[in-house]
């Protein structure tokens, strides 16, 4: 099932003192609690800090985070560029920091934080690796493997569904994506 927040507008007061160091990896305590959905713009604001990250190096401005049980597990951002890389998208590495971390291939009960809908390469990824939910700011009307142009995380068909969750820090992120593209055009509209 695909929701939308109920509140969107509640992300710009999450997003004051968000921004923590990408490289900074909280220890993981499972005695930490839950995150409660209403935690939705407080983790997306971190995947926006990596995603502003990422433009700032001349990637195409994505970033991720997950969470599990109230902690970071990693966080990443779009490196295809510098990594000359097509895979290093910022779900996939952050992927990649969480199993690493946790010593385990599976991260259920994780929910990712991703400022645009995961392509079919990361959903599938996802998939995989057994997340819980997945929260994302903007469709991929290209890519997206989600909802856009295909429903990955909900095909009953796969031994593992998980929960998409669509719009949280969507007008952030759009605003990422087309100055970073505006950019690239020579400032043009």
């Amino acid at each position: 099932m695909v929701h939308r927040p109920k509140d969107p507008d509640r992300d710009r007061e999450a997003r004051s003192g968000a921004d923590l160091q990408g490289s900074d990896l909280p220890e993981f305590n499972p005695d930490d609690g839950p995150c409660e959905p209403t935690q939705d713009q407080e983790w997306m604001a971190q995947a926006l800090a990596e995603a502003s990250r990422a433009g700032s190096q001349g990637e195409v401005p994505i970033g991720a985070v997950i969470v599990r049980e109230g902690r970071v597990l990693a966080r990443a951002h779009n490196l295809t560029r510098t990594r000359q890389d097509p895979t290093a998208h910022a779900e996939l590495l952050a992927v990649r920091r969480a199993a690493r971390f946790l010593g385990y291939q599976r991260l259920e009960g994780s929910v990712v934080y991703t400022t645009v809908e995961p392509c079919f390469m990361c959903a599938g990824a996802l998939a995989h690796a057994r997340v819980r939910r997945v929260v994302f700011g903007i469709r991929d009307p290209k890519f997206g493997g989600c909802v856009s142009l295909g429903r990955v995380l909900l095909d009953s068909s796969l031994n593992h569904t998980a929960e998409v969750v669509e719009g949280v820090g969507e007008d952030e992120a759009r605003e990422l994506m087309q100055a970073f593209f505006r950019s690239l055009r020579g400032g043009a509209g």
